[in-house]
């Protein structure tokens, strides 16, 4: 996770995440990379295609309406692009959250750990029903 000011665009913290985060595969000395990124329409810009392309990784962004498909690098893949609404799903559930939405703690790091609290939470619930 990564806490931004609330008036930045999320957008501004993907190079921040995608350089922190690390997902550490079965043998420990392996560390896993996304082969696919998926994002909404906020997400579409030429900079973001070229920054992930060039770690490997394909962005599923849909075009905008008012941008020509075929001038991108990569095709959108809608496939891909449904399952991105798990996460969207997650985020609903969170702002449900009275505490998180409105952020009652006011430094980063209590707020941070407010957040962790919530999906160890959701991720118990959904261990033991």
């Amino acid at each position: 996770m990564h806490i931004t000011p609330g008036q930045t665009h999320e957008s501004q913290a993907l190079e921040t995440l995608l350089q922190e985060a690390e997902v550490v595969g079965e043998e420990m000395s392996e560390v896993l990379h996304p082969v696919r990124l998926a994002g909404d329409k906020g997400f579409r810009a030429d900079w973001i295609d070229n920054y992930l392309l060039d770690l490997d990784i394909v962005p599923v962004i849909p075009s905008k309406s008012n941008e020509d498909r075929d001038a991108r690098p990569v095709s959108f893949d809608a496939d891909a692009y449904c399952g991105r609404n798990i996460i969207e799903r997650l985020i609903g559930w969170l702002k449900e959250s009275r505490r998180i939405l409105t952020r009652f703690e006011k430094t980063a790091k209590n707020y941070l750990g407010m957040l962790k609290v919530a999906f160890i939470h959701r991720y118990m619930r959904l261990l033991c029903p």
